[in-house]
């Protein structure tokens, strides 16, 4: 498929069809990257720790968010061995 390389303010694009966007996973965000001479549009990595404030909150709302090595590592570090 053929498309015009159109100027957008300062910079260039192309319209792609919906078609193919949803053949590919893509909606609204893509990585873009140049590979071999190519242009490549890729789905977005998860961003690093996306979601995590959303997850401890449900933990807690659960009560299952207990301490994971006990009040031991609050009382001070005299039995633990280094």
């Amino acid at each position: 498929m053929q498309v015009t390389i159109r100027s957008f303010g300062n910079s260039r694009g192309v319209i792609i069809p919906k078609l193919l966007l949803a053949q590919v996973g893509l909606q609204d965000e893509a990585e873009i990257e140049v590979r071999d001479g190519s242009l490549v549009l890729c789905k977005p990595q998860p961003r690093v720790r996306e979601g995590w404030a959303a997850s401890a909150q449900a933990i807690a709302q659960a009560g299952d968010d207990e301490l994971v090595l006990g009040d031991q590592a609050l009382t001070g570090d005299e039995d633990w061995q280094w």
